[in-house]
């Protein structure tokens, strides 16, 4: 063990028992360049995002390689804007906290290596974080009376899952997807209809002009159960879009998506509804990218009120990839006895679901 690590453990104990806590935080696991400073877990002081949306919507989906090189460009400006933001200088930072996984390999080494750049040069702990935690963390910010225990149903591009939350750093896992992410099955349906990148805001969008009355035909695997599988219903929409095409008979987008959407978010609702149900749970924590989706949360608002279970939803701002998510989770992990990351840290394309 390293003489910064033994140090650095010291202050972590010692910053539990401080009342304001600001936690730097940063966030590179995929498109989006992410550096937040949070106070106490719940309080954002400054959040910047620099996205790559644009960047990528030429290609119909992220590009690792140009991933990492715009994250390479972007992070320190976007470190120095989210000071400004909180009119804070990095004396007044008490520890370094970074995605280290899950995500693109080469994505999350810029992040990573940057903040174990700025621990070592300013002498602050350094707290490697999931970005799984991460997500769900971020509804500690939306919702400042949120607690434990609860069911969460995360929904991003890299994972669906369904989670029993315990503590606030504690989880294990439901049920999960065994194929597709349901973001992921979003943009892969819309690039076969055309529709740039990425894919879910634009089914979203058309869904709203469309009605779901197309039944796609392929097989439930996982009827009776807590897992997904969206490579099916995937697979069908493209089916049916080909052969359309091949017949030269026009394609109804919004019909489409109306369709596609009905089905997925049927699945998540039902499933998640199903597993709060026989675990007795009463709150529902919804996590990821996808909890942006406007008719997974009316679907959900509609359920929930039917079975008096409490839904929490985070701002649209912390739906997606943000670094305040991160931040508000290494103040609780650091709560409960983190411990500093060494200058070996390094990220990890995948992280466990369950804890």
């Amino acid at each position: 063990m390293s003489t910064y690590k033994q140090n650095m453990d010291k202050v972590l104990q010692s910053l539990k028992q401080k009342p304001n806590v600001k936690i730097l935080a940063i966030e590179s696991s995929c498109d989006e360049t992410s550096v937040a400073i949070v106070e106490n877990g719940r309080k954002v002081l400054s959040c910047v995002i620099d996205t790559q949306i644009e960047i990528h919507k030429r290609f119909g989906g992220v590009v690792p390689e140009v991933a990492s090189r715009n994250h390479i460009l972007a992070i320190d400006n976007v470190c120095k804007k989210a000071l400004e933001d909180a009119n804070l200088t990095y004396d007044d930072i008490d520890a370094i906290a970074v995605t280290y996984g899950a995500g693109l390999l080469g994505a999350l080494l810029v992040g990573v290596n940057y903040a174990k750049g700025l621990a070592y040069s300013l002498n602050k702990p350094l707290l490697a974080i999931s970005h799984i935690k991460g997500h769900i963390a971020s509804n500690y910010i939306s919702h400042k009376e949120l607690t434990p225990p609860f069911t969460c149903l995360l929904v991003s591009g890299g994972h669906t899952a369904i989670l029993d939350v315990q503590t606030y750093t504690k989880f294990s896992l439901i049920g999960s997807t065994v194929d597709d992410a349901v973001g992921e099955a979003f943009d892969k349906v819309a690039r076969i209809m055309g529709l740039s990148y990425p894919g879910g805001v634009n089914i979203d969008h058309y869904a709203k002009k469309g009605q779901p009355n197309i039944s796609f035909a392929h097989k439930n695997i996982l009827a009776g159960t807590y897992n997904f599988s969206f490579s099916g219903i995937k697979t069908a929409v493209i089916n049916y879009v080909h052969n359309k095409k091949q017949k030269g008979e026009e394609i109804n987008i919004a019909d489409i998506s109306a369709s596609f959407q009905n089905f997925v978010v049927s699945e998540l609702a039902n499933k998640t509804l199903n597993a709060m149900k026989d675990s007795k749970s009463t709150k529902l924590v919804v996590a990821g990218g996808v909890s942006a989706n406007s008719y997974l949360k009316a679907k959900l608002q509609i359920e929930c009120s039917k079975n008096n279970f409490e839904l929490f939803m985070p701002e649209l701002k912390y739906c997606t990839d943000n670094a305040a998510m991160i931040g508000a989770c290494a103040y609780f992990e650091m709560l409960d006895g983190l411990a500093c990351s060494d200058f070996d840290l390094t990220a990890k394309s995948t992280v466990p679901l369950g804890q």
